[in-house]
This record gives structure tokens, sequence and C-alpha cells, in this order.
């Protein structure tokens, strides 16, 4: 996943259901009418009130443009927008339909009447998508919450470990997952010796941390840390989900994280032939209690950030997803209405190499973990641009 809580968003395991991506078309964006598009395109009701019952996330949302500004005034925002393959999206062309969006934003009195302003005011540059007709395929990730120590146990046995002090001078190719950790995960002899950062009780939890990239730890005690990525080994991501649908473990359709968690409960042998097979190896850091932060260095907001690919899409941008995204219906079920959000475009997705992929930040903890589970949805992905 994605360069997440130190700049490493990974919502990759979560792509194992993605269609196979066709030839990108020569840009990755095009322009389109607003008006030929779908009616519901930019009709934000969640800004007004919350699918989980009380006031919408406005204020989030102008807090998350805040972020995109921030990270916009900085020489890598320079750099990155130096080099943009679009000519006629600039960063300042960015910045300034961000500081108009938020105006629009705060006097706006209901989700028809943004609807229309935006409309009125932005140009719309759609994906290309898979197929170059604007398919996108959104997947979810999210920050889990798990029980940790600090110190070894007979209970806490699988480490998360810190970045190798020597990293830069490895020998190419890098040492596999196996080489690092064993058969097991549990690093007996491993030349990671030393640099162990906490300890973890359940082998799938601490290998789901290298894939969502960050994670917030309790221990025993009570305490909270935070740890977010600080570098990896240099290996292609490999998508255990992918193989499991391959080995006939599951149909491909329906295959979510917590359907792929019940198979490793089910049968924990399989957790030994698998997880191996993705050497890309994740090092953390205490992050000293930052929330989780995408590539861009700033914070990302929960259904408001999402990570593309950084080479394609420009970064810190407004931009407008239409999809179906899941949320508990109080019944003890999900339900995935098709919704249209206003996002920013904070983080990249390391596995994420065209126009046709999208992943959405779902939050912190439990239901954040089963909503990003379960996304895997097809949809469109729109950037907004102020008029010239």
């Amino acid at each position: 996943m994605k360069k997440l809580i130190a700049g490493f968003a990974l919502g990759l395991s979560l792509a194992i259901a993605a269609p196979h991506a066709v030839a990108q078309a020569q840009a990755p964006l095009t322009w389109v009418n607003p008006q030929r598009q779908a009616t519901d395109l930019g009709f934000d009701e969640q800004l007004w009130r919350s699918y989980y019952g009380g006031a919408g996330d406005k204020a989030a949302l102008i807090q998350s443009i805040d972020h995109s500004l921030r990270y916009l005034n900085t020489p890598s925002a320079a750099e990155a927008y130096r080099n943009y393959p679009i000519r006629w999206i600039t960063r300042d062309r960015t910045r300034r339909s961000l500081l108009r969006f938020r105006e629009l934003l705060q006097t706006a009195r209901s989700p028809q009447e943004l609807q229309a302003a935006v409309k009125r005011e932005f140009t719309f540059y759609r994906s290309v998508g898979l197929d170059n007709q604007g398919t996108v395929y959104f997947t979810g990730y999210y920050e889990p919450i798990y029980q940790a120590s600090r110190v070894r146990t007979a209970e806490y046995r699988y480490p998360l470990y810190r970045r190798p002090a020597d990293l830069e001078q490895w020998a190419m190719p890098h040492p596999t997952r196996i080489a690092l950790e064993g058969v097991d995960g549990m690093g007996t002899d491993s030349r990671l010796a030393g640099n162990e950062l906490v300890w973890l009780r359940d082998r799938l939890e601490a290998y789901l941390v290298h894939i969502q990239g960050s994670a917030q730890l309790k221990f025993p005690d009570g305490s909270i840390m935070t740890v977010g990525y600080h570098g990896s080994t240099d290996f292609p991501y490999v998508s255990i989900g992918q193989l499991m649908i391959r080995d006939g473990l599951h149909p491909r359709d329906g295959f979510t994280l917590p359907k792929m968690i019940n198979i490793f409960n089910q049968q924990p042998d399989l957790l030994t032939r698998y997880l191996p097979q993705n050497d890309r190896f994740i090092f953390f850091r205490d992050t000293q209690g930052a929330p989780a932060t995408g590539s861009l260095g700033v914070p990302v907001t929960a259904d408001r950030s999402i990570a593309t690919d950084r080479d394609l899409m420009p970064a810190g941008a407004l931009a407008l997803i239409r999809t179906q995204i899941p949320f508990p219906d109080g019944n003890g079920g999900i339900a995935a209405p098709t919704v249209s959000r206003f996002v920013l475009d904070q983080d990249r997705g390391s596995a994420i190499r065209t126009p046709g992929r999208v992943d959405v930040y779902m939050g912190t903890g439990e239901v954040a973990g089963l909503r990003a589970g379960v996304m895997g949805y097809r949809g469109q992905l729109y950037y907004l641009m102020l008029k010239e």
C-alpha cells in the first residue's frame, strides 16, 4: 500500500480483485462536459450529513484542503508540477482551484448549491481509466489498530523492524522476505536482529501492517505507539490475494480482505505458503502519535484522501470520485451506495501504475478496516480545475 504514515500509501493488498489494466492513453486525463456526465456528479450530501448519523464532514474536507495548500507551497510541489505532463494543469492553477473551492464550500448552503457552483466555475478532467473510456477501479486502505509489546514474549513473537542504518549499502538483489523474517515470520537468526521496533502476537497482523504502511499499536500497559513506513527492500509488491485466487482458494468475484483473513484463520499453514511470496519488506519508525500521513507529507483524511499513480495524476489536487463506497448499515452488515465525493489526491500507491486505479483512505480502526476490506468497485475519477 501507499506511502501512508511516513509517506508509503499501500492499499495494495486490497487490489486483489482488480481487473487487468489496458494500455493507457497518451494523456491520463481528458476534458469532459460535466453536464453530460451522471446527474448526481458533484452532489456530495456527506458534507452536510453523515452516513453514521449526525453532522457531515465539511470541516474535515476544509482541513484536508488546507493540507494540500500547505504541500503546494513546498519545493517538492514545485518540482512535481514542473515535470507534470499536462501543460494546462499547473501548480498555480491547482492552488487557485483549491482556494476557490474552499470559498464555495464555506458559503454553500446545500449539496445542490455546491454542485451547481462547481459545475459552473470548474473545468472537469476525467481519468481515461483502465479502458480509455473512463472506467476506474476503486479500493480502500486504512490504519489498523493492533495489540503489541515492546519486548518479545511467548505471546508476542512477530516483530516489526526499524530501518537498518546501512540499508543504502545493502547489496543487490536485496534479501528475500524469508531471509529477513524466516519461514515462520519470527525473525530467528535474522540479519535484522537488534532492529526490532515492536512485537505483535499474530503473524498475519504483522504482515498487514506491512501492507497498510502504518498502524496504531496498543501495549499491555494501555499506552499507544503509532508506526509508519520508513523504507523498504527493492522488490515489487506481490498480491497474495491474487495468488490465492490463482490457486483456487476463492473465486475472483467477491474476494475481500475479511474473506482472506478467514481463510488464513481456518488454515494457518497457508501463511507459510503465501506470505513469503511477497518479498517486498517494509521498515517502520515510531511516528510519535502523528496522524496517518500520505506521500505528500501531509495527513490523510478519512473518506477525503485518495492515493493514485503519482507519475500520472496532479499531486494535492482537488478531485471528484463517483463510485460505490461501503458503510455499516446499522444492522451488522454493509451497504455500498453509489456516491459522489470531493477528495484530495494526497497519497500514492506503490503498486498503482495506471490511471485506472484509486485507493480511498477509510480512516483508523476496526470499522475503517471492514470498509476498506470489502471495497472494490468501478467508477469514475475527475480532477477539477478553475476555469481560466
